[in-house]
């Protein structure tokens, strides 16, 4: 598990140094499907991990509004101060928080419950979704995306 939460790390700075390549203006460019923009599709990434750790470690969730978000420093910051908890929290994971579920109470006041290792799983997947699309929207704008090929990296 720790292993895939390198690998996004990875590929998330990989696409930060690509990001500092394009203008900001490119960086908030509306696009069609994901979070709309390269910018707030890294953020939004960054931003549910933290939600969803701080919620599985009954921390106090961040709360960010992703449209007061105008550069690519303010992302870069935000993973900084994110990446440390989520961490510490993935390598304090016990067997024992394997049998421990998440219970999110949504806006209408119903109520679902989420095994830990679900939870983990949606995390990981999530931010490989979303750099899907920034691969997709790179070679919209004529670049080459970050190779996220996971078999030939070395994860730190």
């Amino acid at each position: 598990m720790i292993d895939m939460f390198l690998y996004n790390w990875q590929i998330r700075e990989e696409w930060f140094k690509w990001c500092e390549t394009i203008s900001n203006e490119e960086l908030k460019k509306k696009r069609i499907g994901g979070m709309g923009s390269i910018i707030h599709n890294l953020f939004h990434v960054i931003d549910c991990e933290q939600i969803w750790v701080n919620q599985m470690q009954g921390t106090p969730v961040i709360i960010k509004d992703i449209n007061k978000i105008s550069c690519l420093n303010d992302v870069k910051t935000f993973s900084n101060l994110t990446k440390p908890v989520t961490r510490c929290f993935i390598k304090s994971y016990t067997s024992e928080a394997e049998d421990r579920s998440l219970v999110v109470k949504s806006k209408n006041s119903t109520t679902k419950s989420f095994p830990f290792e679900k939870v983990i799983s949606h995390i990981l997947s999530h931010e490989i979704h979303h750099i899907g699309q920034l691969s997709v929207w790179s070679r919209e704008i004529g670049l080459k995306p970050v190779s996220s090929d996971l078999i030939f990296r070395e994860l730190f």
